[in-house]
């Protein structure tokens, strides 16, 4: 065993915020029927330039939900971040009137009204706000959903499930639902652009061995394992995922020793790397030693949303240092 370190506090917000963020598990779809007056995005994509969608529409959600879209929303509230960052990204966030407390990028989201937590949000507040369409993404209760429409009010859960092709499609369908498909393609081209350069830059490089820090400490060790998205991300950035050994995010400090890992990452957050160097148990490991313990913006890989491709851009930097170009 090992002592308590004076950064338990820091490393429980760490695991508290992140494991709140993440997703575990997809939900799964199907295909909506045909209807000829309300069109299905799923079979038809808008053509030209033209961004004056034709409503009403049709959208499979991530529950498999056929969902109508009756005319373009006007009053829209965001129940997780990467979808208020979408919002932003697309240039559409004049149509968000609210978004949760975990809502904090770009900074404009400030000015935004905040409709409480992604699991409990504030159902008086919704109303009040007139929304006309919630989008819920990951950690959105069911009770919540059949509240909200109760009240009238459409609901679209649009779920990433771990994978950049999720991440597409959320920003394709929020494109299509929100009357801006362009630039929904643009945003997706570029990202595509971005993951095809950095795998090409690192295919031909080493794979140091790697652990991403989830949670550390007094409360355990928390990391990517096998079957994450973060896992997945680690070795087509180029690394060898030390924790690819055990599935889901618990892991041990003997394992972190016994694999003794060439990299390690962390989140620039919460005064992670100062907490976890000084921390007892990990002081001898061979990366805090020759001070290769990395810290990245976690936000970028956690929310998997227009960002991502940033994110996995700075992941395969922080694996390769200064071989990545």
């Amino acid at each position: 065993m090992y002592k308590k370190s004076k950064s338990s506090k820091t490393s429980n917000i760490l695991v508290t915020l992140f494991l709140v963020m993440m997703v575990f598990s997809g939900c799964s779809s199907k295909k909506a029927e045909m209807n000829p007056s309300v069109p299905n995005v799923e079979t038809e994509t808008p053509s030209g330039n033209s961004l004056n969608t034709e409503y009403p529409i049709l959208i499979t959600d991530s529950t498999g939900r056929e969902v109508t879209i009756s005319e373009k929303p006007m009053n829209v509230i965001s129940l997780a971040p990467s979808i208020t960052e979408t919002f932003f990204a697309l240039g559409v966030e004049d149509l968000l009137v609210g978004r949760t407390e975990y809502c904090d990028y770009p900074s404009q989201v400030s000015g935004i009204e905040s409709v409480g937590t992604l699991q409990e949000p504030n159902i008086e507040k919704i109303t009040d706000l007139e929304a006309d369409l919630v989008i819920a993404s990951t950690h959105f209760k069911e009770e919540v959903q059949k509240k909200l429409e109760e009240l009238g009010i459409t609901v679209l859960v649009l779920n990433p499930n771990d994978s950049f092709e999720g991440v597409y499609d959320v920003i394709g369908k929020m494109g299509t639902v929100l009357d801006a498909q362009v630039k929904a393609e643009e945003i997706i081209s570029s990202m595509k652009e971005k993951v095809s350069s950095v795998e090409e830059k690192v295919k031909e490089l080493s794979s140091p061995s790697v652990y991403y820090v989830v949670g550390y400490g007094e409360f355990g060790d928390y990391t990517a394992g096998k079957g994450t998205f973060i896992s997945e991300m680690i070795e087509r950035a180029g690394g060898t995922n030390i924790a690819d050994d055990v599935e889901g995010w618990s892991y041990s400090l003997e394992k972190i020793v016994e694999h003794d890992p060439q990299i390690i990452i962390v989140s620039k957050y919460y005064e992670t790397k100062n907490g976890f160097i000084s921390a007892e148990g990990y002081k001898e490991l061979t990366a805090v030693k020759e001070d290769k313990v990395v810290e990245i913006d976690s936000n970028l890989i956690d929310r998997q949303g227009p960002r991502l491709a940033d994110g996995f851009e700075d992941l395969a930097r922080a694996i390769h240092q200064d071989d990545f170009q």
